[in-house]
């Protein structure tokens, strides 16, 4: 099997937008069906949504079946699930509550081999295609090509997001309105200006720096902050959540035929 480029960064390099979702239910079928239904990317949830177990692998392996590009959302503060993440076959890690570059250096120590990080070695595993193809030349793709994306989720950290972006191995930051919002003062006003600030700034950051910024899809649909997203400049967007996307469709429908429509 041929080590492929990342399809996410790809994208990115392309100059298009790239868009995605993120699942809580590890389901290896939902990201499968987002795969094939030309979504880009996926956030697989294990910061909210408890799976360490092999469910998080056969999610992985689903995203790489249909040709979405999984990235694994871990809990900070645990450098060896980055490494496991990795190990498991996911085309990036998201870490959340970033703080400042301390932080992000020490994701990236946690995310690349020698001389970049301090990986531990280990190619008996789905990315390493099972110590088949687990040699140097693997350690040195999944050096270049596995995403390192760092969560923006706190005011305080806004004067530090210049040195974060700066980080050599950071690819990106994913940019978290809901906890941003309550940081702020105004919880869970994910559209207010407080959080668009923040956002902005993020944003001016990652293209001084050639890296880009992942706006997370809270509720389905937002369209207006999806827009107003998307002309600050952010190139990768979530379109809802699995949840969230079922809870809409679910809710919208039983109050359409409670009031009679379609009858």
């Amino acid at each position: 099997m041929e080590f492929r480029k990342n399809s996410l960064r790809e994208k990115i390099r392309r100059g298009e937008t790239a868009l995605g979702t993120a699942l809580y239910s590890f389901s290896p079928a939902l990201i499968e069906l987002a795969g094939y239904t030309g979504l880009d990317f996926c956030r697989i949830d294990n910061e909210h949504a408890w799976r360490q177990d092999e469910s998080g692998e056969m999610m992985i392996r689903g995203g790489l079946l249909a040709g979405i590009c999984p990235l694994m959302r871990v809990d900070r503060d645990n450098p060896y699930l980055v490494r496991k993440a990795l190990e498991a076959g996911a085309g990036g890690v998201i870490v959340p509550h970033v703080h400042d570059q301390r932080d992000a250096e020490a994701i990236v120590q946690a995310a690349k081999f020698p001389p970049f990080g301090k990986r531990g070695y280990g190619g008996l595993c789905l990315s390493g295609q099972w110590g088949v193809n687990g040699g140097t030349e693997w350690m040195e793709w999944s050096n270049a090509e596995t995403l390192v994306i760092p969560m923006v989720e706190d005011v305080s950290t806004i004067p530090h997001i210049d040195a974060i972006l700066a980080t050599e191995g950071v690819d990106a930051v994913l940019f978290g309105p809901a906890d941003f919002s309550i940081s702020a003062g105004v919880p869970l006003q994910t559209g207010h200006e407080k959080v668009m600030s923040g956002l902005r700034k993020t944003v001016e950051a990652a293209d001084k720096y050639g890296k880009f910024v992942i706006w997370p899809g809270a509720g389905f649909p937002q369209w207006e902050t999806i827009h107003k997203a998307k002309e600050l400049g952010v190139k990768a967007i979530e379109l809802g959540h699995d949840v969230t996307i079922l809870r809409a469709v679910w809710a919208k429908t039983i109050q359409a035929l409670k009031a009679g429509v379609g009858t």
